[in-house]
Formats: structure tokens, sequence, C-alpha cells
């Protein structure tokens, strides 16, 4: 009887794995939706778009993108979280899910446990650069600076919790200084607060300052990568001078939580060949990203322990929590 009863939880188990394996094969059965939970026109936007086309054209079924901005990206994420986990349904996940978990009271969600990550798409560097008429040459210089004269500088970024709010926060605490940080509503006010003497150091993201790089109206201090920018190769990291700091802001796509893990992988292993190919590759190099894939365990982990340190960080800066 044991034996008859382990032979048909062995057939069960092969039924359900021959079954999943054919639902994956024949997935996708019709139109995606790509939820983006900011607004349309934004680097986040113009990559999903990038991707979703590669995916379109893999797949032989439409990706539509749905933009669903809100704080937090809660909007987004809980309709994706709600949708049925079929795969049909994916999320551009970002540092606004390994921040959020610690900026919010009461988050309706938690991305770890609700989500399934299924690649990253690429990561965005974050650079501190200064007014192109500034004296400041290096990051020692602003570190100098803002210690000779902590009520004369300030470091400027954009809204509160985001991650260039938070990079400058946590340099600020890793260089020791104590100099506050002017959160704006948009890089453009940013900008103009540096040019204009407002703020004497500003950390924004490459995509979002590179034309006034290029232009010649900003200059740039030192990039928050680990290692130095693909975009510029001749710029130090701020780690070189401030050991340890490390501050990149990245994208991804993720589904619901209960998708099924063969449709995870097929998912994966797609994004992973569309990011790879030269054309798409290229047109995500023009936008400022560095095209950087890996497999849904590996972004599973990578999110979990960008959780962790961006808790600290906002802990350490003392942010109020909305």
């Amino acid at each position: 009887m044991i034996r008859t009863l382990l032979a048909r939880l062995c057939l069960g188990a092969t039924a359900t794995l021959v079954a999943a394996g054919a639902y994956a094969q024949e997935f996708p059965s019709k139109q995606l939706r790509l939820i983006v939970p900011f607004g349309p026109g934004g680097v986040a936007d113009v990559t999903a778009r990038i991707v979703a086309q590669g995916l379109s054209d893999k797949f032989g079924k439409p990706v539509v993108v749905e933009n669903m901005p809100s704080a937090g990206g809660i909007t987004g994420a809980t309709t994706v979280i709600r949708a049925t986990p079929d795969g049909h349904t994916l999320f551009l996940v970002s540092n606004q899910q390994a921040v959020s978990p610690s900026l919010f009271k009461s988050l309706p969600y938690d991305p770890v446990k609700q989500l399934a990550m299924i690649s990253m798409v690429g990561s965005f560097d974050i650079v501190m650069a200064v007014d192109q008429n500034s004296p400041l040459k290096t990051v020692g210089d602003a570190i100098e600076a803002a210690k000779k004269n902590p009520q004369g500088f300030n470091l400027g970024t954009i809204g509160v919790g985001s991650t260039q709010h938070l990079s400058a926060e946590m340099f600020r605490a890793m260089a020791g200084l104590s100099v506050p940080t002017i959160p704006f509503k948009s890089s453009g006010e940013v900008i103009s607060a540096v040019k204009g003497n407002n703020v004497q150091v500003l950390f924004e993201t490459v995509p979002a300052v590179i034309g006034n790089i290029k232009g010649g109206s900003l200059r740039v201090l030192g990039v928050a990568s680990e290692k130095r920018s693909q975009v510029f190769p001749d710029t130090p990291t701020i780690a070189e001078t401030v050991p340890g700091y490390v501050a990149v802001s990245w994208n991804g796509l993720a589904a619901p939580a209960d998708t099924p893990p063969a449709i995870i992988e097929k998912l994966s292993a797609a994004v992973r060949e569309v990011v790879a190919d030269p054309a798409i590759n290229k047109k995500l190099i023009d936008v400022g990203m560095i095209p950087q894939t890996n497999t849904p365990k590996e972004f599973q982990s990578f999110l979990a322990a960008e959780i962790q340190k961006w808790s600290k960080v906002i802990e350490m800066a003392k942010i109020e929590k909305q």
C-alpha cells in the first residue's frame, strides 16, 4: 500500500512537472503588459520601451508599456502583485522597491515575498558634479571645502528618499560632513541650483545630466560606482577618496511571486538575450544605462541586499518615514 501511495505521488509530481514544462513552452499565449511605476518620457520609461520592443520581437507577441506613477511605485507594484501569475504581467522594478520598505510607515506589499525577480536590465551611474566654473576639481576638494565652511556648502539632489538623495546622505555621513542636503523637485531644478551656486555639489544619475556634462556646463568630480564608469573612464570613483562608498541606480523586470518558475526562467533567458543584442545594447548605452543582466536567483539576492543597505542609510540620515 505504501509503495502504491509513493508511486501515485511520484506520478502526480511528474505530471505536474510535465504540465509546467508544456505551459512554459506555450508561453506567451497572448499580449504582455509591462507596468512602469514612473511617468512617460523619463529614463525608466525609455528603458522599459526599449526592452519591451525587444521582447515583443522575440516572442512574436505585443508587449504593451503602461505607466502608473505614484509615491513609492505602490500603484504599479500592487497592480502587478494582484495580476494573474502567468507571466503576462511584468513590472519594471528599480531602486524604488529597495528603498520603499524603509521609507514608508506602512508599505502595502513586500517586494521580496510578493514579486519574483526575472533579471536586471542595467544600472545607471550616479555622479557627483559641480558647475563648470566651480573651483572644486576633485572629491577631496569638495570634502575639504565642506569641512572648512559647512554653513556655506550645500549638497543638491532630487526628492527625499530618491536614490540620488540617499546617495548624497550616505556621502555626507561617510565623509564626516555636517552640511545640509537640499532636495529639489526635478533634475532641472538641481542643475539650476548648482549653476546659481545655491548648492555647491549635486548628486544625479548620468542620464539626467549627461547632456550638461557633454556640453561642458557641468563637470564630474567622481562617480559613485564600484569601478570607474564606462561613460567617464578617466573620472575617479568617489570610493577612491571615500573608501567603501558605492551607490548605483538600477532597473530590472519582475512578475507576481506565484508565477511558475519555468515561466520566470523563460522570461529571464529572453531578457538576457534581448539586452545582449548589439542594437538594443547600444540603445540602452545611448540613454546612459550600463546594460547588466543576471539570473532570477541572483536578482532576488541583489534586491534583498539593496533593501538592507538603504535601510541603514535611511536610519543613519534620520529620514522621517512617509
